[in-house]
């Protein structure tokens, strides 16, 4: 006896014999979804303060004047709407620790420039959410001890997020589940001063 499992299966794969594959949707078992629906491009980000995998310098850090490093990246790929940043240290003691969280940044943004203000929402366009230190905008790296990677992810997404100014991390993740077009990634190192 032929189950309605077995059935469906078999008109899947006809139609993926008919269409040449572009079909598999609902073929196969349900996987939960992921922050990137499909990335098809790999986008370049880079900073002029640090090299990737280079040193931050404590400019930008706890023992420096504590300001975000400016940023540029290139273009992203058609159907872009907004792009979000997220920078955290996976090293941290306690977990990953963010460090600044941007999103709904315009789609024609190609840079930021240094010392971003840490106001709830840019005049340039883009909304800030609360860092670990439970504030807006950007906070340098600080680590307790050792050297630590800070790691800058900038996303092209598909739709604006219209989260209220201060959302988490794990709000902003949610809200982009299934609309990354594109991702950059550029790591920078910290060790504190003592």
């Amino acid at each position: 006896m032929v189950t309605a499992r077995v059935r469906r299966r078999r008109v899947c794969w006809q139609l993926v014999a008919i269409v040449g594959g572009s079909w598999l949707i609902g073929c196969t078992p349900h996987r939960s979804s992921s922050t990137n629906r499909s990335i098809s491009k790999t986008m370049m980000l880079e900073s002029s303060a640090f090299s990737p995998e280079g040193a931050i310098p404590s400019k930008y850090t706890c023992n420096g004047e504590n300001v975000s490093p400016a940023l540029r990246w290139n273009e992203p790929p058609g159907g872009t709407q907004r792009f979000v940043l997220i920078v955290d240290d996976p090293d941290a003691p306690g977990g990953t620790f963010i460090h600044w969280l941007l999103y709904d940044l315009p789609a024609e943004t190609r840079e930021l420039p240094e010392a971003i203000p840490p106001d709830p929402i840019l005049l340039t366009g883009g909304v800030q959410g609360r860092n670990g230190f439970d504030r807006y905008g950007y906070g340098g790296p600080c680590p307790p001890r050792g050297t630590h990677r800070y790691v800058f992810k900038l996303y092209a997404i598909d739709t604006v997020l219209d989260l209220p100014p201060g959302a988490s991390e794990a709000d902003v993740v949610e809200a982009m589940q299934g609309h990354v077009l594109a991702d950059a990634e550029l790591v920078g190192k910290y060790q504190k001063k003592t």
